[in-house]
């Protein structure tokens, strides 16, 4: 068992009480929105391939359709499967390096879209799995900051996501930065820079 699997099956456990309709992080997605994105992520590539060829849009629509058409507690048991054989994602290292970070985001996505959502117990484990795979993606999602950034944890370690001739430097937990990698609002995080250029770092598009 590693970081992927424990985030997937507490998220589809958190999904399976809060029901089909509750709100998440993902602007516009409900639960059942953000199970469809998941099953489609690992099941489905015809449907992905909708997402960047026009001439397939209409075919992936009807599939995003169909799923969400399932049962809920159906729907629910086809992320908490996980990969099929044929996806590389299901062997365990490739899991635990795709899908850390994946399944961690979209877990407090629907934790902290809920009114009486508390902060989760420290785990280092998870923290230092989370701070590779955000060593990962740093470069990618910080890579269009007209400024530096530099990600740092609560122990100094720093990681370098973008050079500039300015810096600002993001400083929280690694699951905290992740989340504020992957462009969520909720994460808690601080800010070391000029306010200009903090602010210009805010306002990147960095994830969906």
């Amino acid at each position: 068992m590693g970081v992927a699997s424990d985030e997937r099956q507490q998220l589809c456990d958190l999904l399976e009480q809060l029901g089909p309709d509750a709100p998440t992080l993902c602007e516009g997605w409900t639960t059942r929105d953000l199970a469809v994105h998941l099953v489609v992520r690992e099941r489905r590539p015809d449907a992905l391939a909708g997402k960047l060829l026009k001439s397939l849009a209409e075919r992936s629509g009807r599939i995003e359709e169909e799923l969400r058409a399932l049962p809920w507690p159906e729907l629910v048991d086809r992320v908490r499967q996980g990969p099929p054989k044929w996806n590389p994602m299901g062997l365990a290292g490739v899991d635990e390096a795709v899908n850390a970070a994946e399944f961690y985001v979209h877990h407090e996505d629907v934790r902290r879209a809920q009114p009486d959502w508390q902060p989760r117990p420290a785990d280092p484990v998870r923290e230092d799995a989370l701070w590779k795979s955000l060593g990962r993606v740093a470069r990618v999602f910080y890579g269009r900051s007209p400024v530096g950034v530099v990600l740092r944890r609560p122990d100094g370690t720093e990681i370098a996501a973008k050079s500039g001739p300015r810096t600002v430097r993001i400083s929280g937990e690694p699951s905290e930065l992740l989340l504020h990698a992957f462009s969520r609002r909720a994460a808690k995080v601080t800010f070391d820079g000029n306010e200009a250029d903090v602010l210009a770092v805010e306002d990147l598009r960095r994830s969906f």
